[in-house]
């Protein structure tokens, strides 16, 4: 019976992002669980690194080259997709990041944060997130099922400070999210199911800025006060996500549509005393 619940053994999913920190962690659990995975991201070089890990495994996987922030990019892919595999099962949002520009400092006060800096966060992590669910979740209406997982963040849930444009675009789709799960519900199939991963604290190429010390490695003020707020005292490892992405996108959360699911050690269930 466990095996049935979880089996997504033979299904199509898409993974954008897919060579960052948390996105291959993702695409290798799909692969390893009988996904074929079409990875995709803007670096081309990255991305077939990740598919050349998944084939080396004995999994199945394409590499495709694509900016989420161009429709036409996107749906260059689902026609690659679909012309390879066949229809689409499964859609993974893992596409987004900050940047130091967009990140308040005593040397970059909220007053003076970059336009264009917060413009760039903000699309990468909303805009990409809705042209996906768009060019991907219209081939899903069109056969009347499937499964969109999008990545908020715990910022979605708890603004943290110095981190306006992420937190502000992270809050976006998780509130998409829930306006995608009903929409595909009612006007298309109740077999589209749309929910959201809500990570807390992971060290990645984004954030590891704010969260260690260049010249020692150690955490900073700000790392040590997260781990301080997260009561299995530790950042979490890529591969946390696999399990909880799992059971969204398996037949196990049959029942389960527009919600954002927190993988956070605890972080958000902690009042501080």
């Amino acid at each position: 019976m466990v095996n049935t619940l979880f089996d997504i053994r033979g299904q199509i999913a898409v993974i954008t992002g897919g060579s960052g920190v948390l996105g291959s962690a993702m695409a290798y659990g799909l692969a390893q669980d009988g996904a074929t995975v079409v990875v995709i991201g803007l670096h081309e070089e990255k991305i077939r690194a990740v598919v050349e890990a998944i084939l080396a495994q004995g999994g199945q996987a394409l590499a495709i080259a694509c900016n989420v922030l161009e429709r036409a990019d996107l749906q260059r892919a689902l026609e690659q997709v679909t012309a390879t595999f066949g229809p689409l099962d499964i859609l993974v949002n893992a596409a987004g990041g900050n940047a130091p520009q967009a990140t308040t400092s005593a040397s970059n006060p909220f007053f003076e944060l970059d336009r264009a800096a917060i413009d760039s966060v903000f699309a990468l992590n909303f805009t990409g997130t809705l042209l996906s669910c768009q060019v991907f979740g219209h081939a899903m209406a069109e056969r009347g099922q499937g499964c969109i997982v999008n990545v908020a963040s715990m910022n979605a849930l708890r603004p943290l400070t110095r981190i306006p444009a992420y937190s502000a675009a992270k809050a976006a789709v998780a509130n998409f999210t829930q306006w995608l799960a009903v929409h595909m519900a009612q006007e298309y199939s109740p077999r589209i199911r749309v929910n959201a991963i809500a990570p807390g604290f992971f060290l990645t190429g984004q954030n590891r800025f704010l969260l260690t010390d260049a010249a020692s490695g150690a955490w900073t003020p700000r790392g040590q006060a997260i781990l301080n707020h997260t009561p299995m005292s530790r950042f979490g490892a890529p591969e946390d996500l696999v399990g909880t992405l799992l059971w969204l996108v398996s037949p196990a959360s049959a029942f389960v549509t527009g919600v954002v699911v927190p993988v956070d050690g605890g972080f958000s269930a902690f009042g501080g005393v």
